[in-house]
């Protein structure tokens, strides 16, 4: 059985999941659910960066332990798998015991390269971003990002010798052996590469942070974030002690993050695993980021987008089929109320909603609710059948989930327009045996909505093929994808309504 293993991002800890991440995780979620439908043995995970100074300032500023303060947000982040329906199988923290030992270890394979050195550092900070900022970047004293005064240090910290490895990390993404997707992503990067990935500060004094895991051979030192946080894909597959998971599952392939982390992942991270002469991810997968009517998500503009609150008032796979269907795969995109109820009643509502209602009514009506027997095949159906399925595969393969819903979503149309010019109900006043050839192929078609929508809304993929007498496909794809694979004789039962039209909550 082939195997696939697929990551999130491990979101900071600094405050509450927004509806970025919630993305990001669906995504990713998506990918996990799609492979093991074509029969793979899937390993997904997320978790949590828990470590750095902003968390402890932050934890400080309200009264509480550093810990205190990161096990409230973690419990909030792993609430997500409730609300998105998503099917992680391990969720790690930065702060537990087996990630402190995974990521001491994997240091610990750095210096042993020889790669890993002590150096004094001077340059400009930013808490918020938990990151040294380049003079050339700093704008009338701020942070660009952030907008507040960034902090100038000067302290003796252990480097990381990732110029050792720079042509190495271009020559291997420039011929694809690490993919990264959307290929102008991979674009960006390679020009990144050509002026030299630098080395980079790995480790903080313990004088100016404590928050942190020590690194292992200088009690006197913690370690900065790129040790600690991008081990995590590693750790939690108990690397440490070459574990079962991480013989089995590592490398990954396909990372799933943010386009303003693909340096620090196509190149600190790949650098780290060449020193460490360990098997590199086989893809990075590169999203944008989302805007809210227009706008960077922002505190101080009150648009921050909540997942939980959308999820309160439009539930898990309107909440889902947005962020998939709306939101660019991998650019950048907007999130307004107006628009989601717009996509709701419009799509769901109106186009696949309406659809589920009239074939299993008629099929009630007609049949007594039992699949018809079928004398005719509408080869114009059949084909586009096939080529949804083949559009569908290409298009996921590519890292374009908004694509191959927009399939699914012309092929429901067709179903509604073959309907429209059947006219089903005209037939059953004929007594026409083809009202038996129409309902079964419509039934039919529903069947195959219902398989290919289970990695978008697994909710109502499961209540589609269950109307049917049918479970979620996984693994026999070539039954699954073929045209008439329904049976007749099938008792039917009508589902009840998939997507009541919104009345505006705004």
């Amino acid at each position: 059985m082939e195997r696939f293993y697929v990551t999130t991002s491990i979101p900071y800890a600094n405050s509450a999941p927004h509806i970025g991440f919630a993305m990001e995780a669906v995504q990713a979620d998506f990918l996990a659910r799609y492979h093991r439908m074509i029969g793979e043995d899937v390993y997904f995970l997320t978790g949590t960066d828990e470590h750095g100074m902003k968390i402890s300032d932050t934890a400080r500023d309200l009264g509480k332990t550093p810990q205190e303060f990161v096990d409230n947000i973690a419990l909030l982040n792993q609430s997500l798998k409730k609300i998105l329906n998503l099917t992680y199988d391990d969720f790690i923290r930065t702060t537990s015991d087996r990630h402190k030992r995974g990521a001491q270890a994997l240091w610990m394979k750095l210096f042993e390269a020889g790669d890993i050195y002590k150096d004094s550092y001077s340059g400009f900070y930013c808490t918020g971003c938990e990151a040294y900022i380049t003079e050339k970047e700093i704008v009338d004293g701020n942070c660009p990002i952030h907008k507040k005064p960034v902090q100038k240090f000067s302290e003796e910290n252990y480097f990381f010798k990732l110029s050792k490895y720079s042509k190495k990390i271009g020559e291997m993404i420039e011929k694809d052996e690490i993919k990264i997707l959307p290929e102008f992503r991979k674009r960006e990067f390679l020009n990144v590469v050509k002026e030299g990935l630098r080395d980079i500060s790995f480790s903080r004094p313990k004088s100016a942070l404590q928050w942190g895991i020590e690194v292992p051979n200088d009690p006197m030192h913690v370690m900065y974030v790129w040790c600690d946080a991008l081990s995590n894909y590693i750790t939690a597959l108990d690397f440490e002690n070459n574990g079962e998971l991480y013989e089995k599952y590592w490398p990954c392939d396909a990372h799933v993050i943010g386009k303003d982390i693909l340096r620090f992942h196509a190149g600190i991270w790949v650098g780290m695993l060449l020193s460490a002469k360990l098997p590199v991810p086989k893809s990075i997968h590169v999203h944008g980021f989302i805007t809210s009517g227009g706008h960077k998500m922002s505190k101080s503009l009150n648009n921050v987008v909540s997942p939980f609150d959308v999820y309160e008032k439009y539930g898990t796979d309107g909440l889902r089929y947005y962020l998939l269907r709306e939101i660019p795969t991998t650019d950048d995109g907007d999130f307004t109320n107006e628009r989601f109820e717009e996509l709701f009643n419009g799509e769901l509502a109106n186009n696949l909603g309406n659809l589920v209602n009239r074939v299993f009514a008629m099929t009630e009506r007609y049949f007594k609710g039992v699949v018809p027997q079928s004398n005719k095949t509408y080869e114009d159906i059949v084909k586009k059948t096939e080529y949804l399925w083949e559009t569908y595969h290409n298009s996921i393969n590519n890292f374009e989930i908004k694509k191959a819903i927009e399939e699914i979503l012309a092929y429901t149309k067709t179903a509604n327009l073959f309907i429209d010019e059947k006219k089903p109900w005209a037939l059953a006043k004929e007594n026409s045996q083809e009202l038996g050839d129409v309902l079964y192929t419509l039934l039919e078609m529903l069947r195959h909505v219902g398989c290919l929508l289970n990695p978008v809304l697994p909710e109502t993929s499961e209540k589609i093929l269950s109307a049917l007498s049918l479970k979620p496909a996984a693994g026999n794809l070539k039954k699954v994808e073929k045209w008439g694979a329904l049976e007749a004789g099938v008792k039917t039962e009508m589902p009840k309504q998939l997507f009541p039209r919104i009345e505006s909550k705004l």
